[in-house]
């Protein structure tokens, strides 16, 4: 098979009857506080969720950087049915890098998937601030190479649709001078866990990330993937959650900000200035203001592009990914804010009203401040990358 080029037309498996059907749904989802039921089966029956297995394990075959144009077309019709949805993609995502490179640890994975299973993500922990580089929850060794898993994981994204979810704990009981970071799956009817029902926020509604309580959710021996050292990793198990996570995530940014920009400019022409009787599309200010979000937006689709056809070209990178997907994140989401920010200044006080959907993407919007990497993190990771590590 060629390596893919970012040139090539992306595929698309999302029609457009399709997006316009589930951004009829988003207004409904956001006031209710309502989980995306009637999304999710959408997405399914359209093969969706088995966009990037690949085709000879019954999938549609995309490349990440073709599911992650598609995340951002579905972001510009529900932001938040795309973030839930992304968790799971984030899972094929790293089962198509490991299988890719030789490594069938994850295949499983992709069978399930084209099977009809469900992936979530249970990793995000409050106050850890380590990441993939430690865990609060603890891994329970059951003697026989499985784990239960105790602990409290937060933004667990797609909690009333998930079948499979990938969790993450510290085993430092089979020798507590050599603790591991145990990553594993465990199955929802399996039990060993609570999911609350505390998803009230300012936004991404519908998708749910509600606070799930592990109390002995159990990962036999052939669900346990690694068992990795505390700290920096360059296992491929890592690498290909690192750069699956924040490429996908950046996209759904990156549709917000498209959608918004799209608004703001069907908003200007037809809005006009009791002033100079003129549409607002013709008022020097407000061009400016626009011209400014698309500068800023035209800038991140070449990124996105480059970064994911690095991975999926099997560019060895090594560490570099840690910085390039961490940058185009942090990148994303900062700019995708100031974008949707200008659309905003642009449309008029009526955006300042629950049916508006622009403000509804500046609630949603919001949330990409919160999802790893972090400014902080971020700016830490690329500084390492150029000056070396601290000295100790």
């Amino acid at each position: 098979m060629p390596t893919p080029s970012p040139f090539d037309a992306p595929r698309q498996i999302l029609t457009d009857d399709l997006l316009t059907t589930i951004r009829s749904r988003a207004a409904g989802y956001d006031r209710e506080n309502s989980f995306f039921t009637d999304d999710l089966a959408d997405l399914k029956a359209a093969g969706y969720l088995q966009a990037m297995v690949p085709q000879h394990l019954g999938g549609a075959g995309l490349t990440l950087r073709e599911a992650a144009r598609e995340q951002a077309r579905l972001a510009g019709a529900a932001p938040a049915t795309a973030l839930a949805v992304n968790m799971h993609h984030v899972w094929v995502g790293v089962a198509r890098f490991l299988h890719e490179r030789g490594d069938d640890s994850l295949d499983w994975l992709l069978e399930e998937t084209a099977h009809g299973e469900v992936f979530g993500f249970g990793y995000s922990e409050a106050g850890n601030d380590l990441v993939l580089l430690g865990s609060r929850t603890e891994a329970r060794p059951d003697g026989e190479g499985g784990y239960a898993f105790h602990g409290t994981k937060i933004f667990t994204s797609n909690s009333p649709g998930w079948t499979r979810l990938g969790v993450m704990g510290l085993d430092d009981v089979t020798d507590p001078d050599d603790p591991r970071v145990v990553h594993a799956f465990v199955t929802r009817d399996g039990g060993g866990f609570e999911i609350k029902d505390d998803w009230d926020t300012l936004g991404m509604r519908a998708s749910q990330s509600c606070t799930t309580v592990l109390d002995g959710a159990h990962a036999p021996a052939d669900r346990v993937l690694r068992r990795i050292a505390p700290g920096p990793s360059l296992d491929p198990y890592v690498l290909g959650i690192f750069t699956s996570f924040e490429i996908l995530l950046a996209s759904v940014y990156l549709g917000i900000a498209d959608r918004a920009l799209a608004l703001a400019v069907e908003t200007v022409g037809r809005r006009s200035s009791m002033k100079t009787g003129k549409a607002y599309s013709q008022d020097p200010d407000i061009r400016w203001r626009i011209g400014t979000a698309a500068l800023a937006l035209d800038g991140l689709w070449p990124q996105l592009d480059m970064v994911a056809g690095e991975v999926d070209a099997q560019v060895d990178k090594g560490a570099g990914f840690f910085r390039s997907t961490a940058g185009l994140k942090v990148r994303v989401t900062e700019t995708a804010r100031q974008v949707v920010d200008e659309a905003i200044r642009c449309s008029g006080g009526s955006t300042y009203f629950n049916r508006s959907e622009l403000g509804r993407l500046y609630r949603d919007v919001l949330a990409g401040i919160f999802h790893p990497s972090d400014d902080e993190s971020a700016h830490s990771t690329v500084a390492q990358s150029v000056l070396g590590p601290l000295d100790d």
